[in-house]
């Protein structure tokens, strides 16, 4: 069978560059600060992506963070191709066989009280679903989540999401709360020996939502890792603690694993590493391994009384079968292939090559993350911690020219913080490979610095 992977374009077929970029000036609306990467890609294979010239570029952030077993997986191809030609899409009031088996396979895969799944698209959309269910359930309305947090854009989602600016845009949904982000790199919070006090940080920040509180705590929303905002991993207990503080508050906790869910970090569920259960699940990224597909997971009690209290969310695109079909593969194939060991083991390999390369290159201030899920902070002095922003600019760049892509957020302001989730299916030729180039990046940008 012949797919799409297969076909080359013709010389007479492809359009010139220059054509291509004129093209896209006139005709595409730009959604990102730092604009479209220089290049045209063509095709996408396993842990590369190919340009129109045939060079092939190491993915290390698995697309959008997506893409978690590479691209073009056989078994994600093998389910779509025969997806689309069965069961496609379905008004939403029907159901199918692969609904059901996502549901029930994602249920095997995470604690028991968390057993009642809702089939969308994104995570923005999973984490709007979210929100309203716990609006709904608490009868409340306000919500708090990480000042370096990113849930979406959508309305909802977007309104809990401070990593990137909201100036211009108006009013968002109100009720919106904040506390500081437990970064033990960068908080000012420390303890007489200059050790991270985050119970004191944590402390201080619900002191401060009660302040601003009017009475209505209905959820806290939060990224077991935070990724946008820095790629930041909370403190080990820090989200026993945060599940204590919303307790005694009635709130929900809700957990987004838009881009730590299903083995990235060497756990099937990042929040597992807490030893915390939240009360509602988002997934999404990595889900569908590069297709649109996400999920809400809660328990048999929010779902039964959002549903006595008529709880609505028929999207276009719930429950379809295609979408689950993906995400039904995808799960199967982690649990064959046994990825949350896969991911320890490779992550820990990334790890030491990216603690060797600060050992020798003054401008890495930090390391961290689990599993595939590293992130790498630049700093134009150790000592002054202050970022090192331009020099990131400059190492992404240098990465991209020797044929690696590294760096999601490449926007002014996010610059010195490179996140690094290669797909679970990388080789270990392949990490190595990446961690040379970023190696010869840092070297090639610290000379012109």
């Amino acid at each position: 069978m012949t797919t799409i992977a297969d076909e080359r374009p013709t010389v007479d077929t492809v359009r010139s560059t220059d054509g291509f970029w004129d093209t896209a000036r006139r005709h595409l609306i730009r959604y990102g600060p730092a604009g479209f990467i220089p290049s045209i890609i063509e095709r996408a294979e396993g842990c590369h992506v190919y340009d129109e010239n045939g060079r092939a570029i190491l993915d290390f952030t698995s697309g959008q963070m997506s893409s978690l077993l590479g691209h073009a997986h056989p078994a994600v191809v093998e389910t779509v191709s025969r997806s689309i030609a069965t069961l496609d899409h379905l008004f939403s009031g029907m159901l199918s066989r692969p609904v059901v088996d996502l549901a029930e396979a994602l249920s095997d895969t995470l604690p028991a009280q968390l057993s009642k799944t809702m089939i969308l698209s994104t995570g923005g959309e999973s984490n709007e679903a979210a929100i309203k269910m716990a609006k709904l359930y608490t009868g409340k309305h306000e919500i708090v989540s990480f000042d370096q947090s990113y849930h979406g854009s959508t309305h909802a989602a977007g309104a809990a999401t401070y990593s990137l600016s909201r100036a211009g845009y108006g009013p968002l949904a109100p009720g919106n709360l904040i506390i500081t982000t437990p970064n033990s790199y960068r908080s000012v919070f420390r303890t007489a020996d200059g050790s991270h006090d985050w119970q004191a940080e944590l402390d201080f920040g619900f002191a401060m939502v009660d302040r601003q509180s009017v009475g209505s705590l209905a959820a806290f929303i939060a990224e077991p890792i935070l990724g946008t905002g820095g790629l930041i991993p909370p403190p080990d207990g820090y989200f026993a603690a945060l599940r204590k503080k919303c307790d005694e508050r009635g709130m929900l906790l809700i957990i987004d694993e838009a881009q730590t869910g299903l083995c990235r970090t060497g756990d099937w569920y990042a929040f597992q590493h807490q030893g915390v259960v939240p009360d509602i699940l988002t997934l999404s990224k990595t889900l569908g391994a590069g297709l649109p597909v996400s999920a809400v997971v809660t328990s048999d009690e929010i779902e039964a009384v959002c549903s006595e209290r008529r709880f609505m969310f028929t999207t276009t695109h719930v429950s379809d079968p295609l979408a689950a079909a993906v995400g039904l593969t995808v799960v199967r194939t982690l649990v064959e292939g046994e990825y949350d060991a896969v991911a320890r083991r490779m992550g820990d390999r990334l790890r030491r090559g990216l603690v060797e390369l600060q050992e020798r290159h003054d401008r890495i201030g930090d390391v961290r993350g689990r599993g595939l899920f590293q992130g790498v902070e630049l700093v134009m002095d150790r000592g002054t911690k202050e970022p090192a922003d331009d020099f990131g600019t400059a190492v992404t760049a240098a990465c991209f020219e020797r044929g690696l892509h590294l760096n999601i957020a490449q926007m002014p302001g996010v610059n010195s913080i490179l996140r690094i989730a290669p797909p679970l299916t990388i080789s270990e030729e392949s990490l190595d490979t990446g961690l040379a180039i970023l190696d010869e990046a840092l070297t090639v940008a610290r000379k012109h610095a």
